[in-house]
């Protein structure tokens, strides 16, 4: 467990500035396996089996989603899942971007084992 992922997130603001570059490095440090577009979005591709396994999970994404309140772009494609983020309200990252992010990798940990 990392600390992003004991985190819960909260409404974003329109209008508030999106991350810097610096204030997004130590972030990024904690959910490795995620690659960062231009300071603007973040992205992971994780792998299956299956079909039925990628949308099991696609579920369960949708499940923490709804919990917190902040939603991704998901891409299903046989035997893969795609996940982005980016917080729409401001154009760009957000603290909340690498909570859910966080508490996606630790939920596909869950699952595979």
């Amino acid at each position: 467990m990392n600390q992003l992922s004991q985190k819960e997130c909260v409404p974003c603001k329109a209008g508030a500035d999106p991350l810097t570059h610096e204030s997004i490095k130590p972030m990024l440090f904690q959910i490795q396996g995620w690659a960062i577009f231009g300071n603007h979005h973040i992205h992971r591709d994780f792998k299956f089996k299956d079909f039925k396994s990628a949308l099991d999970f696609v579920n369960i994404i949708g499940q923490i989603a709804e919990r917190e309140g902040h939603h991704p772009d998901i891409e299903l494609i046989w035997g893969r899942v795609g996940v982005t983020f980016y917080t729409h309200k401001i154009n760009g990252l957000h603290e909340n971007d690498f909570i859910m992010a966080a508490k996606i990798d630790e939920a596909y940990e869950l699952k595979r084992h």
